[in-house]
C-alpha cells in the first residue's frame, strides 16, 4: 500500500496535505486513479484550486467523471470552467447523460460553444482532440505588432509555441513559431519568417493519423483546418501523446484476445477484468471446436500410427507461434505507416519466404529429434509438417491484419490469439494429410 492510502485511512489529513504539496500532479493523479470512489474524492478535496484543476486534466476521462461526481455544485462550477475545450470535450464522451448536462450548464456561453463546436466531430477524429483556442497571425503584420498580438491573446490560448499564419479569410498559409518572433527584429515582416504548405490535417480525420504524421514531421503542434482549408485548431503534442498511447494500447490489448479496459487497471473491480476478456475467450473457445472436428476427422490415421500423438502440441505450438509473431509484426507496421494495404502481394510473398526459411531451420532440428525417439519414417513428416506450417502461419499470420484494414476492421481484432487458433486447425490438417501421404497410411 502506498504512502497516502495509508495516511488517508489513519486520518492523518496534515499528513496527507504535507504529502499532495510534496509530489507533481501526474503523481497524484496516478495515485488517484488507484483508489475507490470514496478516497478519490477526499484526496482530490485537500487540493486547492489551481492544484487541482492541473491534477484533475492528468486523469483520465472515466476518473474525471468519479471525481465531478462527488463535488459540490461550486467546486464543480469552477472545475469544468476552467478546463481545456478538448480535455472536457473527451470527458462529456465517456460520460453519463446527467454528468454531461451537469457540465454543460455550468459552463459560461463562450466554453459552453467551443465544447459543443468540438463534440459536433466524429468520434475519434482530430477534431475532438484539437484545442480551438489558438492565437492566428496575420502575415502582412511586422515581427513587434505579431508580438503585442501575442501578449495580447495568449492568456486565453492554450499554446502559443506554433502561430498559425491566415490570410483574411482565415485560410491556413503557414504557421511560425514563436522563438522566430522572439529573435528577429521588430521591423521584419511576419511573411519574411513563414513555413508555408506546413504539415496538416482535416478536422475529421481520424486523431491516430494525425498524432503518427506529428511524430514522422517532429513537429511541436500540427494545425487542424475544415474542408475549405481554413483553421478550426491546433493538436499540441500533450495530446498527440495521449492519442498514441489509448491507440496503441487498445491494439496490445485486442492482439492478446482482450478489450481494452478503460480505467487504471488498479482500480478496476474483478468483474470489469473478467468482462474485457470474457467475449474474446467465448470467440476462441468457439474457434477452438475445428481443432476438435480435426482430431475426430483424423481419428483413424493416429490409431494406425499412435507415434504421430506425440509431435501435435509440437507441430501446433509452433504453427500458432509462428502465426503470432507475423500479425504483431504485421499490426505494428500498419499502425506506425510502415505498410499499407496496396502492399498486401509484397507481404505475401516477404512472408512466404520468411515462414520457408523458418520451417527449413526447424524442420532440420525437428528431424533430429524425431529420428531418435520414433524412426525416421515419422520424423520426416514431422519435418515436411513444419516446412508447410511455418510458410502457412507466417503468410496468414501476415495477410490477416491487411485484409482487416482492407475491409474497414482494426487489424488489432485480428489478434495473435485468434491467427494462432486458425493456424491449430489448419495445422493439424496438414500433419495428418502430410502423414497419409508419407507413410501410405
Amino acid at each position: 500500500m502506498t504512502h497516502l492510502p495509508m495516511l488517508l485511512e489513519e486520518q492523518d489529513l496534515a499528513g496527507a496535505l504535507e504529502w499532495l504539496e510534496t509530489q507533481p500532479p501526474y503523481a497524484i493523479a496516478d495515485e488517484i486513479a488507484r483508489m475507490d470512489e470514496v478516497q478519490s474524492v477526499i484526496t482530490f478535496r485537500l487540493l486547492d484550486k489551481d492544484r487541482a484543476l492541473e491534477v484533475f486534466e492528468e486523469l483520465d476521462p472515466v476518473d474525471q467523471q468519479q471525481i465531478l461526481e462527488g463535488l459540490r455544485d461550486q467546486a464543480f462550477r469552477d472545475l469544468v470552467e476552467n478546463l481545456d475545450p478538448d480535455d472536457r470535450a473527451r470527458m462529456l464522451k465517456e460520460a453519463p447523460a446527467k454528468v454531461a448536462k451537469r457540465v454543460l450548464a455550468g459552463l459560461s456561453a463562450h466554453e459552453r460553444q467551443m465544447t459543443a463546436a468540438l463534440l459536433g466531430y466524429p468520434e475519434g477524429s482530430v477534431g475532438r482532440f484539437m484545442t480551438p483556442e489558438t492565437v492566428a497571425l496575420q502575415q502582412d503584420l511586422a515581427v513587434g505588432e505579431a508580438l503585442e498580438v501575442v501578449r495580447r491573446r495568449g492568456a486565453r490560448a492554450e499554446t502559443i509555441y506554433t502561430l498559425p499564419v491566415v490570410d483574411r479569410g482565415r485560410r491556413l498559409t503557414g504557421i511560425v513559431e514563436l522563438r522566430e518572433l522572439v529573435l528577429s527584429e521588430p521591423t521584419a515582416m511576419v511573411s519574411e519568417l513563414v513555413v508555408t504548405e506546413p504539415p496538416r490535417a482535416q478536422a475529421t480525420e481520424p486523431a491516430e493519423d494525425a498524432a503518427r504524421l506529428m511524430r514522422e514531421t517532429n513537429v511541436l503542434d500540427l494545425p487542424v483546418v475544415d474542408s475549405e482549408d481554413r483553421l478550426v485548431g491546433l493538436l499540441t503534442s500533450d495530446d498527440a501523446f495521449e492519442v498514441i498511447e489509448a491507440a496503441d494500447t487498445e491494439d496490445v490489448a485486442r492482439q492478446a484476445g482482450a478489450e481494452p479496459l478503460e480505467r487504471h487497471y488498479m482500480s478496476a473491480s474483478v468483474f470489469q477484468l473478467s468482462r474485457t476478456r470474457m467475449m474474446w475467450l467465448l470467440l476462441l473457445l468457439v474457434a477452438a471446436t475445428l481443432t476438435v472436428s480435426v482430431n475426430q476427422a483424423f481419428e483413424g490415421t493416429l490409431e494406425s500410427v499412435t507415434q504421430l500423438a506425440l509431435f501435435v502440441p509440437l507441430l501446433i505450438g509452433t504453427g500458432g507461434n509462428t502465426g503470432a509473431q507475423a500479425a504483431t509484426a504485421a499490426v505494428r507496421a500498419l499502425a506506425v505507416g510502415e505498410v499499407r494495404t496496396s502492399d498486401l502481394i509484397r507481404v505475401i510473398w516477404r512472408e512466404c519466404r520468411t515462414g520457408l526459411l523458418l520451417g527449413l531451420m526447424l524442420a532440420v532440428v525437428g528431424f533430429a529429434v524425431g529420428a531418435v525417439f520414433v524412426g525416421a519414417d515419422v520424423a520426416a513428416v514431422v519435418a515436411i509438417t513444419l516446412i508447410v506450417i511455418c510458410t502457412w502461419a507466417s503468410t496468414v499470420g501476415g495477410t490477416m491484419p491487411l485484409l482487416a484494414k482492407k475491409l474497414r476492421i482494426d487489424p488489432a481484432v485480428v489478434s495473435a490469439p485468434m491467427v494462432t487458433t486458425l493456424v491449430d486447425a489448419t495445422g493439424l490438417v496438414i500433419y495428418f494429410t502430410t502423414a497419409k501421404v508419407v507413410l501410405g497410411i
